[in-house]
């Protein structure tokens, strides 16, 4: 699959996740001029089809368990997301989904950081109360999901309304696009390794245990690789010509790609105390990193 088939596949993938229904999504697909890996139209069978296919992942089933494994071999979307695929359409041997999952957190995976503590991302999760949030594991600072993903995309938008941003966001497209390159040479570097990792055992060199042990170290640091460069490629692929309606597009953009411009603008976004027990909004309490000194 080329690259742009991917990026459209990743889109579609991040509708659904977030509340899309399919035939939504295919008439997307339809609209938008994109066919299937083979050149045909898609439909709700061959999207269903496409999406039930965990290779999508880098995964596999196993013949005997039907457990969910990992090949080793790169993917178009993550383990987890296709996991959520699969308990969103009820599918058989799918792990069931947490409390989290019918949520997608805009900020997580280390864009949102506690400021307090300096530093540890937020993760997302719930209130008791069933509230989507972000909060501390260190020091427990909490702020619901929606507040702080509005003043982002208040902000955000603001700042994309600017006729200077435009310039500093292919700069810092062109930064993850750097290292999405430097991340496949990795990938292509460590995948050798693997490979060369049979000889010195078959030869009496090491033991089974070192074998082991050696290539447990290698796949994780693939695994960590291949996790960066899909969410880098999200980031240096997203569309940056279709903004001219700003609020109209922030509202309908994909996940992924509403992310992606988030990460491509902000740094990071700190997180800190709230002034009095029980506030959970943003005022006063939210830090925007920007990417650039004139951002803001």
């Amino acid at each position: 699959m080329r690259e742009p088939e991917q990026q459209v596949a990743r889109e579609a993938v991040s509708r659904i996740l977030t509340g899309q229904p399919r035939p939504d999504v295919v008439a997307w697909l339809k609209a938008e001029g994109h066919h299937g890996t083979m050149g045909g139209e898609w439909t709700t069978g061959s999207l269903g089809r496409f999406l039930a296919n965990p290779a999508i992942a880098g995964l596999e089933r196993d013949p005997e368990t039907g457990e969910l494994r990992e090949t080793g071999r790169p993917g178009l979307i993550t383990p987890e997301e296709f996991k959520q695929l699969n308990a969103q359409a009820g599918r058989t041997n799918a792990v069931p989904p947490t409390r989290d999952a019918d949520f997608p957190y805009l900020l997580s995976e280390g864009v949102a950081e506690c400021g307090q503590c300096a530093g540890p991302p937020m993760t997302g999760g719930r209130t008791n109360a069933g509230t989507p949030s972000y909060r501390c594991q260190e020091c427990g600072i909490r702020i619901t999901a929606a507040a702080l993903e509005d003043y982002v995309g208040e902000n955000v938008l603001g700042e994309l309304s600017r006729p200077a941003t435009r310039k500093a966001l292919e700069a810092a497209q062109r930064e993850f696009q750097l290292e999405a390159d430097s991340l496949r040479q990795q990938i292509e570097v460590l995948t050798g390794q693997r490979k060369e990792l049979a000889a010195p055992f078959a030869e009496g060199q090491v033991s089974r245990d070192t074998l082991v042990a050696a290539d447990r170290a290698v796949s994780e640091k693939l695994r960590t690789a291949r996790a960066r460069l899909r969410f880098v490629e999200q980031v240096a692929d997203v569309p940056l010509g279709g903004v001219e309606d700003l609020v109209r597009w922030w509202e309908h953009a994909p996940h992924a790609s509403k992310r992606a411009m988030v990460v491509l603008l902000l740094d990071g976004v700190q997180v800190m105390p709230a002034r009095a027990r029980g506030v959970r909004g943003a005022d006063g309490r939210v830090v925007l990193r920007w990417r650039t000194a004139r951002a803001a």
